[in-house]
């Protein structure tokens, strides 16, 4: 009885480790083989894909069943998952594949993680294209960068942390109705734009949060902070700098002047040419000390499970 004990609590601590390589050299050849070879993990025992340099181009999907795996790159430089989808493609019937059949990566499953790995939708500026869309709880990703233009990353429901990430596009590029926090991010606009459509129930406290981020953008552009994609859009920036490619007036109400009073868009302590509160929409607003401090990921993110995401 002791023997297996024993065993069942080791099988709680030992990682389930697998190897991507496309040169043949580990197991696997693909991200993909990879995630259907293995069951779900645990808290303490996650499903570790490591994935050795190269770009590999194919379309990922870690289904609903896959919780607690954790795909990890050497670096996000070399390391890339990438498709080129995007909604005027046609099926067989000669319809629009339309955004959200676009993804190069779909994560269904809650408890993922991925580290140093870039998700890139390379089709280009062809309209709505999706390197990522996230539909699991409690995702996190650390040093990743999501590379695309329109709708880059749609974030459809659930909670996420994103640390020292790269997200770039153009339209929309980051959008969905999840609970989002992006601490220490940059934020790089390609053309002029849109930076995040959020789609937040009216119920649900908040949307997207960016914490000490960065945004810049090509020369010439100029960005909006966000726009309402559904009419109680919240969207915060905390102690943030923006450089000149973000417009003095911040906000844009997507022609919807209903979401002057029900949209949730603000700011603290915005820094750079682009991060001056004088010529801001006034529907947004600056928050004061008192109420920005008690924005944090673990008031945004907890939820009743007390999820901690950075530690």
């Amino acid at each position: 009885m002791l023997t297996v004990f024993f065993l069942n609590s080791l099988a709680q601590i030992v990682k389930a480790d697998l190897y991507v390589a496309q040169d043949g050299s580990c197991s696997y050849r693909t991200v993909q083989e990879a995630v259907m070879a293995a069951n779900g993990g645990t808290s303490n025992s996650p499903v570790v894909i490591h994935i050795a340099p190269g770009t590999y181009v194919g379309p990922v999907y870690v289904q609903r069943e896959k919780r607690y795996f954790r795909l990890v790159g050497e670096n996000p430089t070399n390391t890339v998952l990438t498709f080129n989808l995007y909604a005027q493609m046609t099926n067989a019937a000669g319809m629009p594949i339309g955004t959200f059949n676009t993804p190069s990566t779909t994560v269904d499953a809650d408890d993922f993680t991925a580290e140093n790995i870039t998700f890139e939708n390379s089709a280009g500026p062809v309209g709505q294209a999706l390197a990522i869309r996230v539909d699991g709880d409690r995702s996190i990703f650390r040093n990743c960068r999501f590379l695309g233009w329109q709708d880059t990353i749609l974030l459809n429901r659930g909670r996420q942390y994103f640390t020292n990430c790269e997200i770039s596009g153009h339209v929309d590029f980051i959008f969905g109705s999840a609970t989002a926090w992006f601490e220490s991010c940059r934020i790089h606009c390609l053309r002029s734009g849109y930076i995040t459509a959020a789609s937040t129930p009216q119920d649900q406290p908040y949307g997207f949060v960016f914490s000490n981020c960065t945004i810049t953008g090509e020369p010439e552009v100029k960005t909006y902070l966000g726009r309402p994609w559904r009419d109680y859009a919240s969207t915060v920036y905390l102690n943030c700098s923006m450089s000149g490619a973000v417009r003095p007036e911040g906000w844009n109400d997507w022609k919807k002047p209903q979401t002057h009073t029900t949209s949730r868009y603000a700011e603290f302590n915005s820094k750079g040419e682009g991060g001056t509160p004088l010529n801001r929409e006034s529907w947004s607003r600056q928050l004061d000390r008192t109420s920005a401090e008690k924005i944090t990921p673990k008031s945004v993110l907890g939820g009743t499970d007390d999820w901690i995401p950075y530690h």
